[in-house]
């Protein structure tokens, strides 16, 4: 089932949690515990990926097929503090195979925080996980 087409858009919402700010991000980082409490850039970008799969996941048929982040280009614009609602919006622009490239933004309810755009690549889970637990134990071998 892969109904995927440019121009679908979508609207996810999510409210920051404290465990979402800066000194959570890396908490063995002496200088991050030392940051402010904020939307982590990190968090921000993993909100825009989770915003781009909810989009598309019931025109790929999850979860027999699913999407990775390839590519993340965007601003981190504003700073939003735990409590805020984060809005972010994504629109479908171009089907190119299996690479799938989205105009994102988010907005806090003050401030646009981040504009960009991301792109994922869809994939076969099992294939793609039987291609990891190979690449583990080239290393570990």
């Amino acid at each position: 089932m892969n109904s995927l087409h440019p121009g679908i858009e979508s609207t996810f919402e999510y409210v920051v949690p404290s465990d979402k700010t800066v000194p959570h991000l890396y908490r063995e980082s002496a200088m991050f515990q030392q940051m402010p409490e904020v939307l982590a850039t990190g968090y921000m970008v993993g909100l825009l990926e989770w915003a781009c799969i909810e989009s598309v996941k019931e025109h790929v048929g999850w979860p027999q097929v699913q999407s990775v982040g390839i590519a993340v280009r965007c601003t981190h614009q504003a700073a939003t503090p735990p409590g805020l609602k984060v809005t972010v919006r994504t629109e479908l622009v171009a089907v190119e195979g299996r690479r799938l490239v989205f105009k994102v933004s988010a907005h806090d309810g003050v401030d646009l925080i981040s504009e960009g755009t991301h792109e994922r690549f869809i994939i076969d889970p099992k294939r793609f996980n039987a291609g990891v637990e190979r690449k583990r134990k080239s290393v570990s071998a």
